[in-house]
């Protein structure tokens, strides 16, 4: 029974809560990431729905998520296994296996002296052409992230050391795919982007460079940025009880 094998996978614990466990594992050597899902119930399911969220069921989204980052050329985890079985949502089993990115570092952790150390101007801006080239090719071809952080872009260092900027997207369990996003998962994730580089020492003009590159995807409506301005402004006093380090009043986009 490979689901039986799968669960019974030892490691080191990441993350453990009642219904999804994420291991970290050895095998011949090499590092693997093993996410297991169990029946999330009736209960979830409706407490979702009722807060016009869709409820994650398993590891299926996470699946075909990175199969659909792969179509794109869009850096992300690879994919060893995956597994599903189950044909009541509620009592659904699932589980996948990626391996361990190595010599990475996360975006969150390469910048986070940019503000009292800034970097080279042009570094700083093939990283937000980059950020945002990523974020473009996934929302116009129909995925959303929704936990769309900078800590969540990883920064390939071998590439780097060769003067090539290759970022890997992980964490892809709630991503959900369709013809079009919603314009309010676009601003959900935009503004967590927004809202994770508020202390980086950024400028407006760095910002406007962020949005130019991304909205080469196609046409977008006039309010989007203000909202998400907006949206990330209210996520940075809702984390961090103060205000964000550029006063939003003096920011019109």
């Amino acid at each position: 029974d490979p689901f039986a094998k799968a669960f019974a996978i030892d490691g080191e614990v990441f993350r453990s809560v009642k219904t999804r466990k994420t291991v970290r594992f050895i095998r011949d050597g090499k590092p693997y990431f093993i996410k297991m899902h169990r029946g999330v119930g009736w209960g979830e399911i409706f407490k979702n729905w009722l807060q016009f969220k869709r409820p994650v069921l398993g590891a299926a989204n996470e699946y075909l998520a990175i199969r659909h980052m792969e179509s794109l050329g869009l850096d992300t985890m690879r994919v060893c296994a995956f597994g599903e079985r189950g044909w009541n949502p509620a009592k659904r089993e699932s589980f996948i296996i990626t391996a361990e990115l190595e010599n990475m570092i996360s975006l969150e952790d390469f910048c986070r002296d940019w503000a009292s150390n800034p970097p080279d101007p042009e570094l700083k801006r093939r990283f937000i052409d980059r950020l945002a080239e990523v974020c473009s090719k996934m929302h116009y071809s129909g995925l959303n992230h929704r936990d769309c952080y900078i800590c969540h872009f990883l920064l390939d260092k071998t590439a780097f050391a060769k003067d090539e900027i290759r970022l890997f997207v992980l964490d892809l369990h709630r991503a959900e795919l369709r013809p079009r996003i919603p314009r309010r998962m676009r601003v959900k994730d935009l503004a967590g982007i927004f809202f994770s580089s508020m202390d980086l020492g950024l400028s407006r003009r760095d910002a406007l460079r962020f949005m130019a590159v991304y909205r080469r995807g196609g046409a977008l409506d006039a309010n989007l940025w203000r909202d998400v301005h907006e949206t990330a402004v209210r996520l940075y006093r809702k984390e961090w009880k103060k205000e964000p380090p550029t006063c939003p009043e003096t920011i019109n986009f």
